[in-house]
C-alpha cells in the first residue's frame, strides 16, 4: 500500500505558480524555502504554499499534476481562490507552515 501523496501549487516571489507532488507538504515546502527543492524555485525564493490536494497515490498525484500544469494561470488562480483549505493535513496553519507570511486573501486573485 502507498502513502497518501498531495499536489501543491506554491506563489514564487516573482509572482509565478509552481505546482508539484509530494508525500509530505511542510517537509517539501522547507525544501523549496531553503534551495534544496525544484531547480525553478532556488532563484524565486521564498515562495508560499498558496493550495494543496490530497491523492490516493503516487500515480494519481503525477496525474493531477500534469493537469495542473496544463490550465492556464487564471484557471490556476481561480482554483487556488476557490479552495477553502486553511491548514495542511497534519494541522498547521498554512501561514506557519510558510514562513513567508500568510496565505494570500482572496482578493489577491481576481482575475476580471
Amino acid at each position: 500500500m502507498e502513502m497518501s501523496c498531495f499536489v501543491y501549487m506554491l506563489l514564487c516571489a516573482d509572482d509565478t505558480l509552481y505546482t508539484g507532488w509530494t508525500t509530505s507538504l511542510e517537509g517539501r515546502l522547507k525544501a523549496h524555502n531553503r534551495g534544496r527543492g525544484a531547480k525553478y524555485t532556488r532563484a524565486r525564493r521564498p515562495v508560499r504554499l498558496v493550495y494543496w490536494e490530497p491523492q490516493p497515490d503516487r500515480r494519481a498525484a503525477l496525474r493531477r499534476e500534469a493537469a495542473l500544469k496544463r490550465l492556464p494561470r487564471a484557471q490556476k488562480l481561480m482554483l487556488i481562490a476557490a479552495s477553502p483549505r486553511t491548514q495542511t493535513p497534519s494541522g498547521t496553519r498554512l501561514s506557519e507552515a510558510c514562513r513567508a507570511g500568510a496565505m494570500l486573501e482572496r482578493k489577491d486573485y481576481d482575475v476580471r
